[in-house]
């Protein structure tokens, strides 16, 4: 689960450092939480957290961008998975968080609900809204 909020939110070369922040943090911080009940909601606040934290950290970073070529050339097959990540972290954060979840992590929409907190009927939503929307965006890239 939090691998795969972390997919929805940042670079995939970045998510296995993040995800490992986030264990240590929640291992930090397990003595606060109040309730076990709601530990899968409290990891994935740690985890959204932490990858709102790399977002503020890359804003003061410099970086050059690669030239067209160097994405991909290896592997045309991860180079086409990362477009699509990159198109789903574009989607509304409830949308992508669920979608990798489902999709990348391949986690059922019952195992979704329990582990970040919200209800199945949000996750059904969630998951169909999201899959429109990312038809939506894929079919208009296919038309430009």
């Amino acid at each position: 689960m939090v691998h795969g909020i972390l997919l929805a939110r940042v670079p995939s070369r970045e998510a296995r450092d993040l995800m490992q922040d986030v264990f240590v943090t929640a291992l930090e911080r397990l003595g606060s939480l109040r309730q076990s009940e709601a530990f899968g909601g409290w990891l994935a606040m740690i985890a959204r957290n932490r990858a709102t934290d790399f977002h503020r950290r890359e804003q003061h970073r410099r970086t050059e961008p690669l030239a067209d070529g160097d994405i991909g050339a290896r592997d045309p097959d991860r180079a086409q998975a990362e477009e699509i990540l990159a198109h789903i972290r574009q989607l509304p954060a409830a949308y992508s968080e669920t979608l990798v979840l489902r999709l990348v992590q391949g986690m059922t929409g019952p195992e979704i609900s329990q582990r970040v907190g919200i209800t199945p009927d949000s996750v059904r939503v969630n998951l169909h809204r999201g899959m429109a929307l990312l038809r939506q965006r894929l079919r208009q890239e296919d038309e430009s």
